[in-house]
């Protein structure tokens, strides 16, 4: 019998993981009681019984309540040495599941209010990243998201801030929130000043709304790569583009049963994407809610969509590939794919 290799010793790079969504969940329960903070009761009764709150957030009702939930967490982030713990966690979570290279999804915005204002709040992130990476031996880098729901001209003002931290680890710009608000075309500006200041262009689309959004990413935003980009798979002829520019798409599955998007873990269409020839980096997206890490997304592919070892070997190296970690760090973790397989 042939023995059937452990995903979480599989190399890979994590491209897709959002900073208050990477949180664990005893930390987020411990911090609420620390601020006295009062969560949802969906949300407590979820992380207390060790199951992820069900959600629905293909309408607009369902989206207010994902993220009223996401909020609420946020909110018990109110301490330097909260983000500090957050970064660790994450770090060490992503090193047991067999992460070399972490890129994490923030938007300090979000946390200027009680750090200080918006530099202090990122200079915290990107101590904390450092420290983290240092501590754990992972690759550890950031890429700063604007807010679909916000002004574009607010966007701009992160592209610029960004940028001017490109040098203590900012790898890349990003769009997130409900795709059915703010269209691409709106934040064309700030993602030049990003993409001139050597930022990759990695906005979200193709989760909540259908091709058209993918297709806005790559035209409006130049996008290197796609947060989620999986409905791209309902448009062949925007999958042999995505195939031939060589963008990845950053494809979380358990994340959009969880959301609605489709039905079972088996309708993600991973198989129409990899056949198709189009880059993918599987991703986490918000464990805290969606209650599953890096390496259960592997277990998906592999179990939900018949997934080979050499195939799960081929998917960690187009994530390593996508990633914006240095030459060495790559060359080492693709030896490392291959030593799995070998």
């Amino acid at each position: 019998m042939e023995r059937v290799r452990d995903v979480s010793e599989l190399p890979k790079a994590h491209l897709h993981l959002h900073f208050t969504g990477s949180m664990r969940p005893a930390t987020l329960l411990e911090l609420a009681d620390k601020y006295g903070v009062r969560l949802p009761e969906a949300l407590t009764d979820a992380l207390t019984g060790g199951e992820p709150p069900k959600l629905r957030a293909t309408d607009e009702r369902g989206w207010f309540r994902f993220q009223r939930l996401y909020d609420s967490a946020r909110s018990c982030l109110r301490e330097p040495e909260d983000i500090q713990r957050l970064v660790k966690e994450a770090a060490e979570e992503d090193v047991k599941d067999g992460s070399g290279w972490l890129e994490i999804q923030v938007d300090p915005t979000s946390y200027a209010p009680r750090l200080g204002g918006l530099i202090p709040a990122l200079e915290v992130i990107l101590d904390a990243v450092e420290t983290a990476s240092r501590d754990t031996g992972l690759g550890m880098r950031v890429l700063v998201a604007a807010n679909r729901m916000k002004h574009p001209l607010d966007a701009r003002t992160l592209a610029r801030l960004a940028v001017r931290y490109a040098d203590r680890g900012i790898v890349g710009f990003g769009l997130s929130n409900d795709e059915r608000r703010g269209m691409a075309r709106d934040f064309d500006r700030a993602f030049h000043i990003a993409r001139e200041g050597g930022l990759l262009s990695a906005p979200h689309g193709g989760e909540l709304t259908g091709p058209s959004s993918v297709r806005d990413c790559l035209d409006d935003l130049d996008a290197n790569r796609i947060g989620h980009g999986v409905r791209a798979a309902e448009d062949p002829r925007l999958l042999k583009r995505l195939a031939d520019k060589g963008v990845t798409c950053e494809v979380c599955p358990a994340s959009n049963v969880a959301l609605g998007v489709y039905e079972k873990p088996e309708d993600v269409p991973l198989r129409t994407l990899y056949e198709a020839g189009v880059p993918m980096a599987l991703g986490a997206d918000d464990p805290l809610l969606f209650g599953s890490r890096l390496a259960a997304q592997y277990d998906i592919a592999r179990h939900h969509h018949a997934f080979t070892d050499e195939e799960l070997a081929e998917l960690a190296r187009q994530s390593v590939r996508a990633s914006a970690a240095p030459g060495d760090v790559k060359t080492k973790l693709l030896a490392g794919v291959d030593d799995w397989l070998a």
